[in-house]
């Protein structure tokens, strides 16, 4: 279909405008219960970015701006959609105490009566109970965030939440800058960033709902930089510092083998584990590595959500055994995905930066498949990962995993069977479309798609 200029200009006028109010509509106004207005205004997002995108793709600096506006939007709005920021408050008020944060949880401080910070049972109650029983999982560079937004803004939520929202801007346009010099390294459309930066789960949840997520990528992305250039010590650093913020680059070590080679491998990996282990020392305790290594297991053992070959094996376990084994099936399923990671470590295609980027989604796409939670910011570095790629599951994704959101009611927190069902078929029928539909091999470097 033709447009004419003035038609044009017209709709990219009214699409910047409805992507305005819907944004602050979700940020100002929307509650968590709402799904039916999550459902609909992810949708009505997710067209109108796909319309600025598709209409715009030759005009970077009008989809940069926008990326941005986007974000700032939401500047001064207080997550509704999350509360894990309350944790973050508490865990960057408690390191500027001088508590080490990784030893007590904030209950525990409750009951013997401590109160070591301003507004403790604000945030308490903030958190829920779930996070408020449980010790912060949560990396020192991310600590670190939440201690600037301490620092930064004293007492003060909203000054927090703002400080740690441009943190988190900051880091965006960076994954912008050195994303669009891959692209043009890799020889691909430079447009495609903005199927990362204009992907409304990426404003909404990283940006609105501050989910560190995009610290992590800026620094995957500039580590994957940098061992393109052959600057592969200078890459260590920076990918110890992702895993430092999230420890979901773990999974990628592997992989790294065949295009390093048997020696630079194990230096590779031996700075990571260095500078990673000297991000950790100021916390180091016999306490901490119990509760730590406790902490992360319960994403194995006890936490469930959104998941989905998790969700078929445990509905077995109840026909067969009467109750749910997640103790044995969520280990059982971590050990799947690491032999199958290990194994993705010996392919060829690694060798080749788009091969190895290709097998990065292969192993990240199989561990959210297998994991018992799969919350919808998961899916950033996946997203991101895919915009070098031919694959489009992950986009499918991006937007199917708004319908976990479904769990949210007003009467409490109840995870409705067919909402999944719907999400993972979804998820599940692009993927097996592009694999076998399309004759692709996904172990092969994949075409490149304008």
């Amino acid at each position: 279909m033709q447009y004419s200029k003035h038609s044009k200009n017209i709709l990219l006028l009214v699409t910047i405008l409805l992507s305005l109010i819907t944004y602050y509509f979700m940020g100002y106004s929307l509650e968590r219960s709402a799904f039916s207005f999550i459902l609909l205004s992810y949708l009505i997002l997710f067209i109108c970015s796909y319309m600025l995108i598709h209409f715009n793709k030759h005009n970077y600096i009008l989809l940069a701006s926008l990326a941005v506006l986007f974000r700032l939007i939401l500047l001064v709005a207080i997550p509704e959609l999350s509360q894990d920021f309350y944790r973050f408050i508490w865990d960057g008020r408690l390191l500027l105490k001088g508590f080490n944060v990784y030893i007590s949880t904030p209950n525990s401080f409750i009951t013997s009566g401590q109160i070591p910070i301003a507004q403790a049972q604000l945030l308490i109650d903030g958190m829920g109970a779930l996070s408020a029983g449980n010790h912060t999982n949560y990396p020192p560079l991310n600590q670190l965030c939440f201690m600037l937004a301490g620092m930064g803004a004293g007492n003060s939520i909203l000054g927090s939440v703002m400080i740690m929202r441009i943190l988190i801007i900051l880091a965006d346009i960076g994954t912008l800058y050195i994303g669009t010099k891959l692209l043009i390294k890799f020889h691909l459309p430079v447009h495609r960033i903005f199927f990362y930066m204009l992907n409304p789960l990426i404003i909404i949840e990283l940006t609105g709902n501050l989910h560190f997520e995009s610290l992590m990528v800026f620094f995957l992305v500039l580590s994957i930089y940098f061992l393109q250039i052959d600057r592969w010590k200078l890459s260590a650093f920076v990918f110890s510092l992702a895993i430092s913020v999230k420890l979901i680059p773990l999974l990628f070590i592997p992989l790294l083998y065949k295009k390093l080679g048997a020696q630079k491998w194990v230096m590779y990996s031996s700075i990571v584990a260095l500078v990673t282990t000297l991000s950790f020392m100021p916390f180091l305790s016999i306490d901490f590595l119990q509760h730590y290594t406790q902490t992360v297991g319960l994403w194995f053992q006890k936490f469930e959500f959104n998941a989905s070959v998790y969700y078929l094996i445990r509905e077995l376990s109840y026909c067969f055994r009467g109750y749910n084994e997640i103790a044995l099936i969520g280990p059982a399923l971590a050990i799947v995905v690491l032999v199958f990671t290990l194994t993705a470590g010996i392919l060829n295609g690694n060798k080749h930066f788009l091969g190895l980027l290709g097998n990065m989604i292969m192993v990240l796409s199989v561990y959210f498949l297998c994991a018992t939670t799969v919350h919808p910011w998961y899916i950033a570095t996946p997203l991101f990962l895919s915009i070098f790629l031919s694959y489009r599951f992950i986009a499918v994704w991006s937007f199917a995993v708004v319908l976990s959101y479904s769990a949210y009611t007003s009467t409490g927190f109840y995870e409705n069977g067919w909402f999944i069902a719907l999400e993972y078929l979804l998820v599940y029928g692009t993927l097996f479309y592009e694999i076998y539909h399309k004759k692709k091999s996904y172990f092969s470097l994949v075409h490149r798609v304008k």
